[in-house]
């Protein structure tokens, strides 16, 4: 199967495959995140690759991992900070993955990470990260609920009427024993121009310790912290969907060695073409292919099957997989870090750092809102004392609430968090997403165009009828056509050369061989050039007679497929060849239909066989005879329409047509790296029905989207209404800003159930 080339147009947006290692830093969600401690990246950190010289100049790039780095404002921070330095000549910025990478002179290394570090992060780079063997210790819980107990003893105090020293003792109490880290950060921030959660909620605890306000205050910032923890652990969910893969695969397998007996080795250590043994019962530690007996493996974490699929001497197994019954031996056929798993696990990491639009609309919508509200809020509290002559602890009151409505960590983390649910979930299905804008953008397709042998059918065609023609001998025929067809990788030809196989067919020398796309091959056999082409190749050569016509139209209108062998004068033999329809193809094509998606067949095929294929699965429409050309002209002429279109193949010459359909659909792409590199949306098996899947996944995830984002936006502008109205309390505030953050994190969580 030959995958797709990456996409010409705008929703590319590729980053460099970087090898699997070592397990990454559990994040601290209490450091550094800018939602107060939101913890938005949601899976592994990306690997990070050592620093690499750019093709011109000096500069290089160095790729650093900032685990505190989870959202735009620690974004701005970093560009306003690194942005005007000497020796800086750019930034890219993953903020999903958590990694910075800076394009720099050598020596202004140094001078980096120390900027980096003084902002409070901690930054690593390549080379000198040192994976914990076990997760970080989570932080005690003991100081908050300390701090909780104290605020709750102040709120007491300041109701009973008692000393008001007291009460004021009570909720410092409170305040140092879960505010310190806030203010430190919010004061970075602050020192630095921006306005994030720990700015926001630095300045607005502190302007209520200064009206005297002290139970509120301690509350507020008790609140505030016990949210972001509970958050912290409903964010650790969807981190643990993407990790709960890298776990699937056993740390060890047994190798055999030189002196013929078997040993436990590291997974890690396997080489190529290794010899490995797996027993009933165990997960399989690599990829390769069976070289001695036989089993049925559950391969549910590559390709999202049921069932067990059963396998043999020659079928490829992948790691991760579990071997349910039998034991078998296998050929390893790549290392641990470039399985198919570990590909797969790279490629939604990497899918994540690709912003769909909704997100980038967040962002961009985040960037205005927070300075928009804060100007508000200073409005307010000095405005109406100056000119109306109200109260100015009142309006700097209703100020500091409203501040704390300012900031957008709902809404930021909205988004993301659903994006990657939903990658996640349809990983676990064996559909493999490249990025957030094709899980978002699915739900748009009115068109899906679909390649046929290996998509529709099961592309291993057995040849039905033979036929010779101007006397020629069969046994001559026979030889000189799979002579031409074991050469080809096209399954008609396949198919040709399986039935001389049987047959015990002699076969002859080839030179000059040609494949001839779209018609056939060619080749020179004893001297005398000979085709083995389709229908389209015979009407270009001028040798299809009407008795011939009539011939191939009686075979092509029962669904077959017809070749002939020519030589550069006549046509001396026929061979048909038929395709059965995949189980699946007919339901896959119904549901699509349900779904308001029409669909078309794009095949080299002859046009009879198009049609009656396109008959027994329900399409919409079918063109035959195309060249890798056709197929591209159709998809365009589809989109000049102003429809959103679809492509799904497994072939070479599908390529263009899938390069240029606004979504692109590789099928069985298991084992096979270029499909998982490349594809917008890689079926990892061959399961036509994992199509509407993909888009009632993407209709799924548009609607959480939607819902979050009202949920986020109308939260804080009913509490924005009670505050002007004067019934809004700086409490209340916070529990609207830390409650709509955890109704969108669990609302986009959802994702992962579907």
């Amino acid at each position: 199967m030959t995958a797709p080339e990456p996409h010409a147009h705008a929703h590319h947006e590729n980053s460099a495959a970087a090898p699997l290692h070592d397990h990454a830093h559990e994040h601290d969600h209490g450091h550094g995140a800018c939602c107060g401690g939101h913890a938005v990246s949601v899976a592994l950190p990306v690997p990070l690759k050592r620093p690499h010289k750019l093709a011109a100049g000096t500069a290089v790039q160095t790729p650093i991992r900032i685990l505190q780095m989870d959202c735009p404002t620690e974004e701005a921070l970093l560009r306003k900070k690194l942005g005007g330095m000497a020796g800086v000549a750019g930034m890219e910025f993953n903020l999903m993955q958590r990694v910075l990478t800076v394009t720099h002179e050598p020596w202004a290394m140094e001078p980096i990470l120390a900027a980096v570090r003084a902002l409070g992060f901690t930054p690593e780079i390549a080379g000198q990260v040192q994976a914990p063997a076990t997760p970080e210790p989570a932080k005690p819980w003991w100081p908050l609920a300390l701090a909780g107990l104290a605020a709750l003893a102040s709120e007491a105090s300041h109701w009973l009427g008692l000393p008001a020293a007291l009460v004021a003792a009570l909720a410092l109490l409170a305040l140092l024993a879960c505010s310190i880290t806030t203010w430190q950060k919010g004061w970075i921030a602050l020192r630095h121009g921006t306005l994030n959660i720990n700015a926001l909620m630095s300045i607005a605890v502190t302007g209520a310790v200064l009206l005297g306000q002290w139970p509120e205050a301690a509350m507020v910032m008790v609140l505030f912290t016990v949210a972001e923890r509970i958050e912290a652990k409903s964010l650790d969910r969807a981190r643990n969907a993407i990790r709960g893969l890298m776990q699937l695969t056993p740390e060890t397998a047994a190798v055999l060695q030189s002196d013929g007996t078997w040993q436990q080795v590291a997974a890690q250590s396997v080489a190529v073409s290794a010899r490995v043994r797996v027993r009933p019962g165990e997960r399989i530690a690599l990829d390769g292919r069976i070289v001695s007996g036989s089993s049925s493996i559950n391969q549910a974490p590559i390709t999202g099957e049921s069932l067990p699929v059963d396998k043999q001497a020659g079928d490829p197994v992948f790691a991760g997989t579990i071997n349910v019954a039998g034991s078998f031996e296998y050929m390893v056929s790549a290392v641990a870090d470039n399985s198919t798993l570990a590909r797969i696990i790279h490629a939604v990491e990497e899918a994540q750092g690709k912003k769909a639009p909704t997100q980038r609309f967040v962002d961009q919508f985040a960037r205005v809102y927070t300075p928009v509200v804060f100007a508000i809020a200073l409005a307010i509290a000095v405005l109406p004392p100056l000119l109306l002559g109200g109260d100015w602890i009142g309006w700097i009151y209703k100020a500091l609430v409203m501040l704390v409505i300012a900031c957008p960590c709902a809404l930021v983390i909205s988004t993301p968090v659903t994006i990657v649910s939903g990658l996640a979930a349809a990983a676990r299905h064996g559909i493999l997403v490249k990025g957030g804008v094709f899980l978002e953008e699915g739900r748009k397709l009115r068109w899906v165009a679909l390649d046929k042998t290996g998509t529709l059918t099961q592309g291993k065609p057995e040849q039905t009828d033979f036929f010779t023609l101007n006397g020629w001998p069969p046994a001559d025929v026979r030889s000189l056509a799979a002579s031409l067809a074991v050469r080809s990788d096209h399954p008609v030809s396949l198919a040709v050369a399986h039935a001389a196989k049987r047959e015990g067919v002699l076969l002859q020398n080839v030179e000059q061989f040609e494949a001839l796309a779209g018609r056939g091959v060619k080749g020179l056999i004893a001297g005398k050039t000979y085709y083995l082409g389709n229908h389209r190749l015979i009407h270009e050569q001028g040798r299809c007679s009407d008795a011939l016509e009539l011939q191939l139209g009686a075979l092509e209108a029962q669904g077959k497929t017809v070749i002939l062998l020519t030589d550069a004068h006549s046509v001396h033999g026929l061979f048909a060849v038929a395709d059965t329809v995949k189980e699946g193809s007919r339901q896959a094509i119904a549901e699509l239909h349900a779904l308001g998606i029409k669909t078309l067949m794009l095949t080299g095929d002859n046009a009879h066989t198009a049609r009656a294929i396109a008959a027994q699965v329900g399409l919409d429409d079918a063109r035959g005879d195309l060249l890798p050309q056709d197929k591209l002209q159709a998809i365009e002429d589809l989109m000049k329409a102003g429809r959103a279109v679809g492509m799904v193949g497994d072939g070479i010459n599908d390529a263009p047509a899938l390069a240029r359909a606004d979504i692109g659909f590789a099928m069985g792409a298991a084992g096979t790296g270029t499909a998982i590199e490349t594809a917008d949306v890689a079926l990892m098996d061959d399961d036509l029905r994992k199509l509407p899947q993909f888009v009632r996944l993407s209709l799924d995830t548009h609607t959480l989207l939607v819902q979050n984002i009202v949920l986020a936006l109308g939260i804080k502008a009913i509490f924005l209404v009670l505050t002007l109205l004067g019934m809004g309390t700086m409490w209340m505030a916070v529990f609207a800003d830390v409650g709509a953050s955890l109704l969108v994190v669990a609302n986009g969580l959802r994702l992962l159930r579907k």
